[in-house]
């Protein structure tokens, strides 16, 4: 029997998720110059034509990443405007970061896609690159303000909101490239651990 429109876009999706994963590991692994279209093909298990029909370049399925990881900066932005207790919004946000590290590669693969787009769009200053910068910069903002809000509740540690923002995200950071660097020799520190120095002696 011949395919319904329903099989064949399940079909295109399933395709482009293993297009996205083999990309993701081999831009985050080899670097996105030294990964070319047949070696993502050949990593997704699939033509290099089937390929070339969902992306006509490389340039543009790194993009498409970049945008996807871009989105999920956007939703933790709008997790933080919710209205809820800060330490309760922390608490799931970090809660959430340690999940995601220890059961898969996608969180850590995604952020230092966005490290390397950084790292490459800084010579062009792009329109992806400046977007980039606009949303990370909102990140930070809304979590020092989220921060300052638990302060003056009395539900976060006393200190520069701003200055302990940018330790949260960095803490993160250098976490998810561990990760990919010790492989199984990695070993993500309990929410507790990472929440130390913003929760530390408050119940």
């Amino acid at each position: 029997m011949p395919r319904t429109k329903e099989q064949f876009e399940e079909m295109r999706r399933a395709t482009r998720e293993k297009i996205h994963s083999a990309a993701m590991q081999l831009f985050v692994h080899q670097g996105f110059g030294s990964t070319n279209v047949q070696d993502i093909a050949d990593k997704a298990g699939i033509s290099i034509g089937l390929l070339y029909r969902h992306y006509k370049t490389k340039d543009q399925l790194f993009h498409e990443l970049v945008a996807y990881a871009v989105e999920g900066l956007k939703r933790n932005i709008a997790f933080f405007e919710s209205g809820q207790s800060p330490k309760t919004l922390l608490t799931q946000f970090v809660d959430e970061v340690y999940s995601d590290m220890i059961h898969g590669e996608e969180l850590a693969h995604l952020m230092i896609l966005i490290h390397q787009s950084l790292l490459a769009g800084a010579a062009t200053a792009s329109e992806s690159y400046e977007e980039i910068l606009r949303v990370n910069a909102r990140l930070l903002d809304t979590t020092a303000q989220l921060i300052r809000q638990g302060q003056q509740l009395g539900e976060i540690c006393s200190g520069d909101a701003k200055e302990m923002a940018v330790f949260l995200y960095a803490s993160i950071q250098g976490l998810a490239e561990m990760k990919v660097l010790l492989k199984s020799n990695f070993a993500m520190p309990s929410p507790s651990v990472l929440t130390a120095f913003l929760f530390n002696g408050r119940e």
